[in-house]
């Protein structure tokens, strides 16, 4: 079976104020896990599809 290799992008917005060090820092890593959590179910998400797509393509080729 291949491998699937997940990446992540450091995604920085332009423009944006920043929030003071104290309080960036305090939810940096919050939102980070966040944005992480809601990027890898995307992608989980993606996967089961396609798996399930594919596989009810197997089936009916079989009648």
């Amino acid at each position: 079976m291949g491998e699937i290799k997940f990446q992540v992008y450091n995604k920085c917005s332009t423009g944006a104020k920043k929030a003071p060090a104290t309080r960036r820092s305090k939810h940096s890593f919050t939102n980070k896990c966040a944005a992480l959590v809601k990027e890898q179910r995307a992608r989980i998400y993606i996967l089961r599809r396609c798996a399930t797509m594919l596989l009810c393509w197997y089936i009916q080729g079989d009648d």
